[in-house]
């Protein structure tokens, strides 16, 4: 078998490592785009409506509505937000032709968030069901929501920076 050996000049070399950081540069950019503004605002609504919906499901008795109303609306609330997902998901690859990554984002925060908002949007509905205090609810409510901004934010500095 025989192999041909490219042998690149100093400059050639360079000029091709330029080209190489310019695409990993412009995938960066691509993966940091952030989502659209109607997802990121559906996304917000759904974590910081879960905690109150789960309280209402894991509440003693029927708080505020019956027990199954409240399952029912957690199952509507997740089957929309699912379905959402999908079409943001779909239409954002399509629009960036690379599939969203969270490696993108400083691992100082998005470590937290992998531990905190399940501790968040789960934990303090449990919370509400020992104590009975809907505080719990609002306070989660209120944190997720301004996780789900934070995180927005994030993607769309991000994304300029990188742009």
């Amino acid at each position: 078998m025989e192999t041909h050996e490219v042998r690149l000049t100093p400059e050639q070399a360079r000029s091709a490592l330029a080209d190489t950081e310019r695409v990993r540069a412009s995938a960066t950019a691509l993966s940091a785009t952030p989502w659209p503004n109607w997802f990121f605002i559906t996304l917000t609504l759904y974590v910081a409506a879960f905690p109150i919906v789960y309280g209402g499901v894991m509440a003693d008795s029927d708080w505020l509505l019956p027990r199954p109303a409240w399952t029912g609306v957690m199952v509507a609330i997740t089957a929309v937000f699912g379905t959402l997902f999908a079409v943001a998901a779909k239409a954002w690859r399509g629009r960036t032709g690379v599939a969203l990554r969270w490696d993108v984002l400083p691992k100082r925060a998005t470590v937290p968030l992998m531990g905190g908002l399940p501790l968040l949007l789960v934990g303090m509905p449990i919370a509400f069901r020992v104590t009975g205090r809907p505080v719990w609810l609002i306070a989660a409510s209120l944190t997720g929501a301004a996780v789900s901004v934070g995180f927005h934010l994030a993607f769309v500095r991000l994304h300029r920076r990188a742009v």
